[in-house]
């Protein structure tokens, strides 16, 4: 494990600056710890029975993992940096836990849900989607469903943009640039009353048919969309 509290996975084109660790995709632990858990728990908690047991794959500090917890599932919590996976254990104490990219993940069980969030479909690299695809794949029941979040229409395109969080902060989305064939390089801020993060990363736009093409190639199938947004998508098993 590397000095900052990963794997020592190197995300190319992905960098953060702010207080405290920043992880290999940019990330920085301070700042996860303080966001809020937005309207994914309630998205996620309608699309699967009670009770169910959740993979929750990049879980980060856990701002979607306790509200999980809490509502009773049975969730298992994956990051590949040590230092998000404290941060969860602080927000949900006895919450399962698991040191890994997400990539390398190979559990010897399966889930009702297998929860793929933060935009993570959208990797730039053709190669890391497939595959974490294909831990989703490896790692749900095969009566269970798989929610993937993506990014809305024109998010790449209606910029600048930002949003004000009744928590007192600010997203800025700045930019997005392109870096190769149908690959943009997005920049992000995090602006608090005292402190400012900002994250660049690799993204690669998404149609609905390259999506679905994408899940049908991991054994996956499109369902439905859960947001009026179609920001959450819900697929199963072939």
């Amino acid at each position: 494990m590397s000095e900052d509290g990963t794997n020592g996975r190197v995300r190319p084109g992905h960098t953060g600056t702010g207080p405290g660790a920043i992880t290999p995709d940019g990330c920085a632990v301070d700042l996860y710890r303080r966001l809020g858990p937005g309207t994914e728990p309630e998205v996620i908690g309608s699309a699967v029975p009670a009770g169910a047991t959740l993979l929750e794959l990049g879980s980060g500090a856990g701002r979607v993992t306790a509200p999980l917890a809490e509502r009773g599932f049975a969730v298992t919590a994956v990051d590949e940096s040590a230092e998000m996976l404290e941060a969860v254990g602080e927000r949900a104490p006895g919450v399962e836990t698991v040191l890994s990219s997400i990539e390398d993940l190979d559990l010897p069980r399966r889930f009702d849900a297998v929860v793929l969030g933060s935009f993570l479909v959208h990797t730039a690299d053709a190669e890391t989607r497939r595959a974490l695809l294909a831990t989703c794949r490896r790692h749900v029941k095969d009566d269970g469903r798989v929610l993937i979040q993506r990014e809305g229409a024109d998010w790449h395109v209606d910029l600048p943009r930002e949003r004000h969080d009744p928590a007192g902060y600010t997203v800025r989305i700045m930019s997005a640039e392109p870096v190769e064939e149908g690959v943009n390089s997005v920049r992000a801020e995090y602006v608090f009353p005292d402190a400012r993060w900002t994250q660049t990363f690799l993204s690669r736009p998404l149609t609905h048919e390259a999506l679905a093409g994408h899940l049908e190639a991991a054994g996956l199938a499109f369902e439905s969309y859960l947001t009026e947004d179609g920001t959450w998508l819900a697929a199963r098993p072939r």
